[in-house]
């Protein structure tokens, strides 16, 4: 009784602060000049972190097990790796570190609002596990899997801005090209060179900052996909020395696996033309996109067959 009250108190806290931190963001975008709304959000966000912290920390106690052995509990600890990256560049010293917030806390309150729904109400209710979680590797595997989702899932979604950014910015230039390219009416500005190089130099200050900003969307992509990435590979690779012990083979091309060998693959694809000077930005940030999808799919379509060796992470 004590840890149902326990549970829910800190799942809904931390629910209902992570939508308070995204209101105070949402002010925040309008006068970015309100430093102590900036604070409380970072604080906000804190306390988000330690509700999920010890909910993670109650289930571990009561239940005698890692939290991580069904959709449920994969679920919470995403919000919480979300959280975490949400978090990071708060410890870089500078006066104001890269913003992830627009991109992590509307994360962070989209997963703990699916653990709050009721939808995996039965879920919640851990039972005895079942042999082939009985193991050590449930921690390692597990929990590097969920960060490499946290992660992918977070530059991905940078990625996706990046696209939005420079689509807009083609737009924008089209409609300039067919608007007056070549009207005669530019000839009554030639009086007036003082308006003309105030709008040149709005013209330029906005396409700098908008190259300033796309070049900081893809280095931070770049840089959590990349650890995503790496989070990943050591997940695959002990989850294949797991199945071994488990069901004698390293890999059984399962549902499961199969699709984080795509993801695997997708992001390695990312990578390389990330690397490549012969390709663009956009090229990488294109393919970056896909693999979020395929991330969902992999953590969360699969769950919906509720079929394979992987069925006890499903809904049924």
């Amino acid at each position: 009784m004590l840890f149902s009250i326990l549970e829910h108190i800190l799942t809904h806290i931390s629910f209902s602060i992570g939508v308070i931190v995204i209101t105070i963001h949402l002010i925040t975008l309008l006068d970015d000049e309100i430093v102590e709304l900036y604070d409380s959000s970072k604080k906000g966000m804190m306390v988000t972190f330690f509700c999920i912290t010890g909910l993670l920390l109650t289930r571990w106690i009561y239940f005698g097990h890692v939290p991580l052995s069904d959709l449920y509990e994969s679920l919470i600890f995403l919000s919480w790796s979300l959280s975490i990256i949400h978090l990071i560049p708060y410890f870089k010293k500078q006066k104001k570190p890269f913003n992830l917030n627009a991109i992590t806390a509307p994360s962070v309150i989209f997963t703990q609002g699916f653990v709050t729904s009721g939808l995996l109400t039965e879920m919640s209710q851990s039972v005895i596990l079942v042999p082939a979680l009985q193991s050590h590797w449930l921690m390692m595997h597990v929990s590097m899997m969920i960060l490499a989702y946290a992660a992918l899932l977070c530059g991905s979604l940078l990625s996706l801005a990046l696209l939005v950014i420079i689509f807009r910015k083609f737009i924008r230039k089209s409609n300039n090209l067919l608007n007056d390219p070549f009207s005669f009416d530019k000839m009554q500005f030639v009086g007036e060179r003082k308006n003309i190089l105030q709008n040149n130099f709005f013209l330029y200050s906005r396409n700098y900052y908008q190259f300033q900003l796309i070049q900081q969307l893809d280095l931070w992509s770049y840089r959590i996909i990349s650890l995503g990435f790496i989070l990943l590979t050591i997940g695959i690779l002990s989850g294949a020395v797991w199945a071994n012990e488990t069901w004698g083979s390293y890999w059984n091309w399962d549902p499961k696996e199969t699709w984080a060998f795509i993801t695997w693959t997708i992001f390695a694809i990312y990578l390389h033309t990330r690397t490549n000077k012969n390709f663009e930005s956009v090229n990488s940030a294109i393919v970056a996109s896909i693999g979020f999808l395929i991330i969902w799919i992999c953590y969360f379509g699969v769950n919906l067959l509720g079929i394979g060796l992987h069925s006890y992470g499903s809904f049924t």
